[in-house]
């Protein structure tokens, strides 16, 4: 119960905290956004930025996906907005000037569609895609978000009359007013000093306090200072009308319906480039939130919760917003722990809205311009700088410093398809530098699990090298295939088997498939062989790159080009080759071995010792698929390959099994149940037509009772051959760890 009271009142205080930072700021990116209307609709944007932060609170944290996140106007929407209205104030609607009311409703229209698609976004699981933005773009766009209202700000701060120029209103002191420099330079000050005042009360309130406190300072010397109606340095007066406002909704759904064709182009890019600034945002205050919370978001859901509360904010007359870093670690850090925090603020939101509508209007503008100023500031990646400092990262601050020109210079939505351009960029770049080729070895130096007779074992190492096995990773596509080439070039030309293993493959697109070919065409010239294993059956595209391989005509070199599902069966196939080959012996011609004629007892045994043993040992024929033994099975036997092969498995949980060895001709297993007398430890499943000698441990020991010498000498040669097979993986084990 204490715990429970303990968390309400966390989520109380958090939200009251939450609220005192974030209605100052959406009162100022309010009044931003409509300031090129004119002085006449600063009351009306501090409304908006006030409506939105009650209704983006109520409805955000009650779907979202975020519990302790505080959604609210934002500074991306205030530029977004604010560019946007500049942008229909010079467009015309045939032959006229569009209004400020038909900027209003179509600004409320895009608030509307941006809503929209987060909406959609959510349902479609755009949360997780939009996380794959380069942390460079979204930095670029941020500060180039900070820089335009750091910009907007100076001439509210420096008070210039309306029409003014920039750099003639920064060489013209006469045009500025002290008034409201005095009170914005306090607010920035108040805001910026916040911090070694008190942690208690939030910094935009410290700075809002002092700002207007200078201004009523000043107002005792000037009363006109102290007058409402028509005084230019104050907000102005705000009118809190509920049928005013129900009217305004219904003629927003109305305005919508009367579309036109040319008013949806204008504002589709502008309210896709909100719709994904705002996602971003919010997507980014919730990373964070995670990291310090130690928790989990579900971004798909955070973006369903935006987009209703976007939705619903467009059809008040709101201002959209998103996820807000500041009032969200202001929240967390005054005991905010459940989406009740953020319901918790658009409450005392709209106890402010119903009880203090009026006290806004007495705000001054330039208050607002320090505190947009000051966050713009802090927006602003200034850590970016750092990255000039490694030339490897000086690409990603020309990124960052790209995408901020281009905003300031042209406008976001400019900035925005700079940025897709950008990304593209970054993701071809980080692809050509990252090596497509993980991991390459030779056949002289590694072997597949197949156990090899000692003269095999020589042949192999003698031979192997003209095998050489690629393990490629991540994306083979036109930006890779250059350097994947220009890798194997030397092995193209050298190599009689050359096996790429494609298991850590993400991605082929048709330019790598035609690389592939040409490579295929190259060694079958040579009489050489390409070899695939382990092609995923899944992409993350879903494509099964067997299909694909067929569907492009990449295996139609007939049996110069190979398909195996495992590297281990492939480098087997390649071995059994050079055997072979060495050998010269035909397939076919393999008959069965003597017990005289195995490895393990070659001239171990005189006519006496060879009849009694061939007396002890029985013989066996298997199929393929049989199973001589299965793992927990009890037994003491040896058993010797006269002819055939045995796969060794170790069986998994689901029914798989992985290889741990393959015993051909002339080889030996089962051997530790031999030695021990304990369970099998794997499964042994024929895999063509064998035959085995059969030893049991318990026949042997009667025959070595009479024949003390063979039984010592047995297991001499047994230990010998283990100590063979030992030294042999563990020569194999530190070549794979020094590749």
């Amino acid at each position: 119960m204490a715990t429970s009271n303990h968390k309400l009142a966390g989520d109380l205080w958090g939200g009251l905290a939450a609220m005192l930072v974030a209605l100052p700021s959406a009162i100022a990116y309010g009044v931003v956004s409509f300031t090129p209307l004119g002085g006449s609709y600063l009351g009306v944007g501090a409304m908006a930025g006030v409506i939105g932060t009650v209704i983006l609170g109520l409805v955000a944290p009650a779907i979202g996906g975020a519990p302790r996140l505080i959604t609210a106007p934002c500074a991306p929407a205030a530029a977004v907005l604010s560019a946007l209205t500049v942008e229909l104030l010079a467009s015309t609607r045939g032959s006229e000037a569009v209004t400020p009311e038909q900027v209003l409703l179509l600004l409320a229209v895009v608030g509307l569609l941006s809503g929209m698609l987060q909406l959609l976004f959510g349902i479609l699981g755009g949360g997780k895609v939009i996380k794959f933005i380069p942390y460079p773009v979204v930095s670029g766009y941020l500060s180039g978000v900070g820089v335009l209202i750091f910009l907007s700000q100076v001439p509210k701060l420096l008070g210039w009359p309306k029409g003014t120029a920039p750099l003639q209103g920064l060489l013209d002191p006469s045009l500025w007013q002290w008034t409201g420099i005095m009170v914005g330079v306090a607010t920035i000050l108040g805001m910026s000093l916040a911090p070694r005042i008190t942690k208690v009360i939030p910094a935009p309130i410290i700075g809002l306090i002092a700002g207007m406190a200078t201004y009523f300072l000043i107002g005792l010397g000037r009363p006109e200072l102290y007058q409402l109606a028509g005084n230019k340095l104050l907000i102005g007066p705000i009118d809190v009308e509920f049928a005013a406002l129900q009217h305004g909704m219904q003629e927003r759904w109305n305005a919508l319906g009367k579309m036109t064709l040319p008013d949806f182009v204008a504002i589709l890019v502008p309210a896709i480039t909100l719709a994904v600034l705002l996602s971003i945002d919010t997507l980014k205050t919730c990373v964070v939130v995670d990291a310090l919370t130690r928790s989990r978001h579900d971004s798909n859901r955070t973006l369903i919760g935006q987009g209703v509360g976007n939705l619903l904010t467009a059809m008040v007359g709101g201002m959209p917003g998103a996820g807000t870093m500041g009032a969200t670690l202001v929240s967390v850090n005054s005991g905010g722990q459940t989406r009740l925090s953020g319901l918790m603020e658009g409450f005392f939101s709209l106890i402010v809205l119903l009880l203090f509508a009026r006290l806004i209007g007495w705000v001054p503008i330039a208050a607002l311009a320090g505190i947009l100023m000051v966050v713009a500031y802090r927006m602003f990646d200034w850590h970016s700088f750092t990255m000039l400092k490694q030339r490897t990262m000086i690409l990603d601050f020309f990124v960052i410093a790209a995408v901020v020109v281009v905003a300031v210079a042209f406008n976001l939505i400019a900035a925005a398809g700079a940025g897709i351009g950008f990304a593209v960029v970054l993701f071809l770049r980080d692809q050509v530098r990252s090596s497509v080729v993980r991991r390459r070895r030779h056949g002289d130096r590694v072997s597949s699990k197949r156990i090899r007779l000692l003269e095999e074992k020589e042949i192999l190492a003698a031979n192997g090298q003209v095998s050489t096995i690629v393990e490629l990773q991540g994306n083979l596509f036109f930006g890779t295939t250059d350097q994947l080439f220009t890798s194997l070039e030397a092995d193209i030309k050298s190599c009689r088997f050359l096996i790429l293993d494609m298991r850590h493959v993400q991605s082929v697109d048709f330019t790598g498939i035609r690389m592939l070919t040409q490579i295929g065409a190259m060694l079958k010239e040579r009489e050489a062989f390409l070899i695939f294993s382990e092609l995923p059956t899944s992409l993350p595209t879903g494509l099964d790159l067997g299909s694909y391989f067929e569907q492009t005509g990449l295996l139609t070199h007939g049996e110069h080009i190979r398909l195996f599902p495992e590297l281990d069966a492939a480098m087997e196939w390649v071995e059994d080759w050079l055997i072979e080959e060495n050998r010269k012996i035909k397939s076919g011609e393999e008959r069965a071995l003597n017990l005289t004629e195995f490895p393990l007892l070659r001239g171990l045994l005189d006519e006496e010792c060879t009849s009694l043993l061939t007396t002890s040992a029985e013989e066996r024929s298997c199929d393929t698929g049989d199973k001589v033994f299965s793992r927990g099975d009890e037994g003491d036997e040896l058993f010797l390959i006269r002819r055939g092969q045995v796969r060794m498995l170790l069986p998994l949980q689901g029914g798989k099994s992985i290889t741990l060895a393959v015993f051909g001709k002339g080889h030996f297993f089962g051997d530790m149940a031999f030695l021990d007398f304990g369970r099998r430890s794997s499964d042994a499943v024929v895999d063509a037509p064998t035959e085995l000698y059969v030893i049991s441990r318990k026949r042997f020991e009667e025959l070595a009772k009479s024949h003390p010498i063979l039984g010592h000498h047995f297991f001499s040669r047994l230990a010998r051959a283990l100590s063979h097979r030992l030294r042999y993986t563990n020569a194999e084990l530190m070549a794979l760890k020094e590749m």
